[in-house]
């Protein structure tokens, strides 16, 4: 067909050579999905079943990274999502409805709480927080309404680790899902189907990613029932994954055992260094002996990340904490941890509402790729800050 320049920017007759390989994943962007017919068109989200039929449900570059998360989980399918949180939100609002009871950890993280108390609360979902340590002890906790159990081992700030094989078989004999969220493991260091999780989350944007530069959650299942849930859910919600934050995950998952590995190593030397000083009184790092909850790691985990909490011995004020962090100069302070650079926040964990009594005492730290000398080094410049 003949056609003018300016049509032709949009319907180019340009051929390239087919043929071309490389390690890199393609990155494929784009909204509108071609059908090859008018009668082809369809809106089913289940692209792998049904083809490619939307940007919102995933390109090549999505299904790829989705395939690896699956794969490396030992699942059986995993959808993607925007981040950690809303991989959390989905899973409450593709599994539960109005009039449910769901049973929570005091440990979770806190926008996990927030979604629980405040926007699921107005939706007629109730809900009982429960200790992290609870273990079988929590069918004490259960009602005929329960539908999910949700854990997080360790937990993110206070690093409580839960007998998650006792939780899962209370949950399952009364009927209810048990949820896992596994960022601190990278998915990797606690098989979560194995001991019984039913649905598996993670913050990508963590150690997958591996850079803090992308934002991208996953949830993942075995059955495909609840798969079908989700991706049902998620359709109507609209959360959709970024490409290039898949690309780039991608990439952060070739690097991700030798970053893990070398992390791993720095966070348990550094932890064993702060568990000697005079100003430490506990060190929660779940692979220290010492540390409550050891015996559960040691039996479940096959090795450990970078992220831990100390809390100091009774005698500084809160100004004096913040002091001790904003002396280090190798950590930044911020939130989303297990990137290459280490980080260090404070934090006031109140007695209140089942929470262990550090009050304004705890500092988590996430270990980065710096030389574990200099990181010990400038923790020991830092701490004098505590009695200034």
């Amino acid at each position: 067909m003949d056609t003018t320049w300016q049509t032709r920017l949009l319907h180019p007759d340009a051929q390239i050579p087919g043929g071309y390989r490389s390690l890199a994943t393609p990155v494929h962007r784009g909204s509108t999905t071609l059908f090859p017919s008018a009668a082809a068109v369809t809106d089913k989200w289940d692209q792998e079943r049904f083809g490619y039929t939307y940007g919102l449900y995933g390109t090549p570059t999505t299904l790829e990274l989705a395939a690896r998360i699956a794969a490396l989980e030992g699942g059986g399918r995993t959808i993607l999502t925007p981040g950690g949180q809303s991989a959390i939100s989905l899973i409450d609002f593709a599994l539960l409805r109005s009039g449910d009871h769901i049973l929570v950890p005091h440990s979770v993280y806190g926008p996990n709480r927030w979604l629980t108390t405040a926007l699921l609360a107005r939706f007629g979902v109730s809900a009982t927080f429960y200790d992290p340590e609870i273990g079988a002890e929590i069918a004490s906790l259960m009602r005929e309404n329960t539908r999910l159990v949700w854990t997080e081992s360790p937990g993110s700030v206070t690093m409580e680790v839960q007998d998650v094989p006792a939780i899962a078989a209370a949950a399952h004999a009364r009927g209810a899902l048990v949820v896992l969220d596994n960022t601190w493991s990278a998915g990797v260091l606690f098989d979560a189907f194995a001991h019984g999780v039913d649905v598996t989350m993670q913050a990508l944007t963590k150690y997958v990613g591996g850079h803090s530069d992308l934002l991208l959650g996953s949830v993942t299942v075995r059955d495909d029932a609840l798969y079908q849930r989700l991706g049902a859910a998620r359709q109507v919600i609209g959360c959709a994954a970024s490409p290039d934050d898949c690309s780039l995950a991608l990439r952060g998952l070739q690097t991700l055992a030798v970053r893990l590995a070398a992390i791993g190593a720095s966070a348990l030397a550094i932890a064993g260094w702060l568990a000697q000083r005079p100003e430490v009184d506990l060190v929660l790092h779940p692979a220290l002996p010492a540390c409550p909850g050891h015996e559960l790691w040691k039996r479940d985990f096959t090795g450990s990340s970078g992220v831990f909490s100390i809390v100091f011995r009774p005698g500084p004020s809160w100004e004096q904490v913040c002091a001790f962090v904003d002396a280090l100069e190798l950590f930044e302070v911020g939130y989303s941890w297990a990137g290459t650079t280490s980080l260090a926040v404070a934090y006031t964990i109140a007695p209140a509402g089942g929470r262990p009594a550090y009050d304004h005492r705890l500092v988590r730290f996430s270990i980065g790729l710096e030389s574990t000398e200099d990181l010990i080094a400038d923790l020991g410049r830092a701490l004098p800050a505590l009695s200034s």
